[in-house]
């Protein structure tokens, strides 16, 4: 087992972390909350992942999904290609990396799940409990997601099923419009690998920390690196690669304009997981000797790596196919890429690969999305996993019934602003409670905490790495995701009004 539990131990006004990481000490906390060493006011046993390359592993995992290998190469692809992937590299260090440090700082200062996480910090930082919506707000956000997210992972399962059956030999864009459209009309199909997704995710949640989160991610986010350096290596050989390379970073200043600004702005904060609680999650469980800085500089590297070696590849491939284009929009890897596959030598051994890449990046994300609330009923409750797993999993299950409905049976039936069911759960999640969650994990761990408890969670910085994170987490982020939220709510609210 790679994960132990450490035991706690009060010896001389200091508290001893003794287990297979060795033995870290520092200062007790007094009964007055006085600052000066972890904030956690009772005694309590908490697993730490063993080894230090699980959480980059588990967090690359989370922010790895289809964010990565649908969405950000569609909307390149819309934006102009490099201008928007400069604006999108710039936002991840100016948005992304400061509030994922600040998400990670609070998990693994509490040692707790989101919820009780920010609960002991109020209390230490002797502010508002208020705050507290930060925890509850996230572990909300990640089963609302969740629930909708499971039913898009599910196509990934029945294109895989699809490739390796060979469907896609000979299909041309009207064709492969068809087969997207008959799975969409087939509620009992989707039904069916709706409900294998959930249970997927949930059997990894009920093994537990270290036999199922940890285990999980060391298997599967190296296989997932393998396959999409197949891609790669295929792209390279068999596709346009060389157009590919010129179309992604290529720079046009005439492409860049507030609209792409305001895209590569929000997926920039959306791409790492933030707000939802997984992050905070993961760090409850991450080494006290870890540097939060430097790990979280790779983990955005690997995301945003992955991000562009997806978007090459697909692209080469697109390029090397007539008659499909670059700027297909969210239709790209349902119809778009399949009849790239269906079209090209080895394209239906590539399709195989590519959707089981993307079936595993969903999988990592799923996994993450439930992991808050399942540490939540068993941390307050002591619930077994197995039970909160399976609890929250049905849940999640039974509101993707409505997004998986909304795309045919209650198509024409609007639940909130107009909008569909599914349409309404992705508005209420990714252009509300995230962004809102960001902000005030920015605005708290900036403004609320106080120096002496940042200090003892960042001791193993790099001194330039601390001169600048704090001025912008407090002034640069905030104003950011700011506008990601007013500009996701803003065309509702207005649309509201005008009606």
């Amino acid at each position: 087992m790679t994960g132990r539990y450490l035991s706690e131990a009060k010896t001389g006004g200091h508290y001893a972390l003794r287990g297979n990481l060795g033995t870290i000490t520092y200062p007790s906390v007094n009964n007055d909350n006085t600052p000066g060493g972890e904030p956690v006011k009772r005694l309590k046993q908490h697993v730490i992942w063993g080894q230090r390359g699980s959480f980059i592993l588990a967090a690359t995992g989370s922010a790895v999904g289809l964010g990565n290998i649908w969405k950000f190469p569609y909307i390149t692809g819309e934006n102009g290609g490099g201008a928007f992937v400069l604006m999108y590299l710039c936002c991840i260090l100016l948005i992304g990396v400061p509030i994922m440090m600040a998400e990670i700082l609070m998990g693994r200062r509490a040692r707790a799940n989101p919820i009780l996480a920010t609960t002991e910090l109020c209390e230490t930082a002797r502010v508002s409990k208020g705050w507290t919506v930060i925890g509850w707000m996230g572990a909300l956000a990640g089963l609302v997601i969740l629930s909708f997210y499971t039913v898009i992972a599910g196509w990934t399962l029945e294109y895989l099923s699809q490739a390796l059956d060979g469907r896609f030999a000979g299909l041309t864009g009207e064709s492969s419009q068809q087969l997207f459209d008959t799975l969409l009309a087939n509620n009992d199909q989707m039904l069916l690998w709706h409900t294998v997704f959930t249970a997927m995710t949930v059997v990894i949640l009920a093994l537990g920390v270290s036999r199922g989160l940890e285990s999980s991610v060391r298997l599967m986010m190296p296989l997932l690196f393998v396959l999409l350096l197949c891609l790669l290596v295929y792209a390279m050989r068999e596709g346009e690669f060389a157009t590919s390379l010129r179309f992604m970073f290529s720079f046009n200043p005439q492409d860049i304009s507030w609209e792409s600004a305001l895209t590569a702005m929000g997926h920039s904060f959306f791409t790492l997981s933030l707000g939802m609680g997984a992050i905070m999650a993961y760090g409850a469980y991450m080494p006290s000797n870890q540097s939060v800085g430097q790990t979280v500089l790779v983990v955005a590297l690997l995301d945003t790596l992955i991000a562009l070696i997806a978007g090459v590849a697909i692209f080469a491939f697109v390029f090397a196919t007539p008659g499909i284009s670059a700027g297909s929009g969210p239709g790209l890897m349902f119809v778009t890429l399949p009849v790239a596959f269906g079209n090209m030598s080895a394209g239906l051994v590539i399709g195989s690969v590519f959707f089981a890449m993307v079936m595993l990046a969903a999988w990592t994300s799923t996994i993450s999305l439930l992991e808050p609330g399942v540490a939540y009923l068993n941390e307050r409750f002591g619930l077994h996993r197995v039970f909160a797993s399976l609890l929250l999993g049905f849940i999640a299950w039974a509101l993707g019934l409505g997004s998986l409905l909304s795309f045919n049976d209650w198509a024409d039936k609007p639940f909130l602003w107009g909008k569909t069911w599914f349409d309404s759960m992705d508005f209420i999640a990714t252009n509300i409670m995230l962004p809102l969650g960001g902000l005030l994990i920015a605005l708290f761990v900036g403004w609320k905490l106080r120096d002496e408890h940042l200090l003892h969670e960042l001791k193993y910085e790099s001194s330039w790495l601390l001169r600048w994170w704090r001025p912008i987490l407090r002034y640069i982020s905030p104003l950011a995701v700011l506008i990601v939220l007013i500009n996701g709510i803003f065309p509702v609210l207005r649309g509201v009004l005008v009606e």
